[in-house]
């Protein structure tokens, strides 16, 4: 049986998978917002992803869990989500989105895999990376959850070619019904949480043995042309290991 921690499973998605690997006997520790928000869950490892000191110090408590089979980044803001501006500056859908994941990687100890929730809205994503953090254009909330969904693949694809023991994907969970996607989303919770707890339980049907493939509920999918870009996804590495001061080694 597999040990899993999944980021923002308090509900939706995350919750989904959630209960669904411990149905199948798998141990499965959850992550939320905050105390509140953990109180009703199994057992959650508390944590604010908007900050870079926060998601240090999740990373911290989640590697003191651990050891971990996998990592599911599943947390994310939305594409209306506001242009609300974090401690440190950054929009928070490139803190908690694009920022938070590669934190969180760098500073945990290697699972056997990881596993990035990205989005068909990739595509229309910004491959310049310029003003990743919103800082200078003027925020658009779509381009914004877009240009995030990129980063991730971005960083699922840098993290399978570095580190060569670990199977780093991201996947297209898919227009579903939650609190992000809304009510009338035609797609349920329960296509994607399959697909998550398929790969983070290691029987891995719908990956195979293959790292950095972008896969969508039912297999493997194209991703943006630039996902599978070297130069593209080490300087999104390197915009991050400035901003954070933190190394993926």
């Amino acid at each position: 049986m597999a040990r899993i921690v999944i980021t923002g499973s308090s509900d939706g998605i995350g919750a989904a998978a959630a209960r669904l690997l411990i149905t199948q006997g798998h141990t499965v520790t959850l992550h939320a917002r905050n105390e509140k928000r953990g109180e009703d869950a199994r057992a959650a490892v508390p944590g604010d992803l908007t900050t870079i000191a926060g998601t240090k110090d999740l990373a911290s408590k989640a590697k003191a869990a651990g050891p971990w089979d996998t990592v599911v980044h599943n947390a994310g803001l939305g594409p209306s989500n506001s242009d609300t501006k974090t401690a440190d500056g950054f929009a928070s859908t490139f803190a908690v989105n694009s920022l938070a994941p590669y934190i969180l990687t760098c500073l945990m100890d290697k699972p056997k895999r990881l596993l990035y929730l990205s989005s068909g809205l990739h595509s229309g994503g910004d491959d310049s990376l310029k003003d990743v953090t919103w800082q200078q254009r003027s925020f658009s909330p779509f381009q914004a959850y877009g240009d995030s969904k990129l980063h991730d693949i971005l960083l699922a694809n840098a993290v399978a070619r570095k580190w060569p023991d670990v199977q780093s994907c991201s996947l297209d969970p898919g227009w579903v019904q939650t609190k992000m996607g809304g009510g009338g989303a035609p797609g349920s919770v329960d296509a994607p949480a399959k697909a998550i707890a398929d790969f983070a339980s290691g029987e891995r049907r719908i990956s195979g043995e293959e790292s950095g493939v972008y896969l969508g509920v039912g297999g493997p999918k194209s991703p943006h042309k630039a996902a599978g870009d070297v130069k593209k996804q080490d300087q999104f590495i390197g915009i991050c290991e400035e901003l954070s001061g933190v190394n993926l080694n």
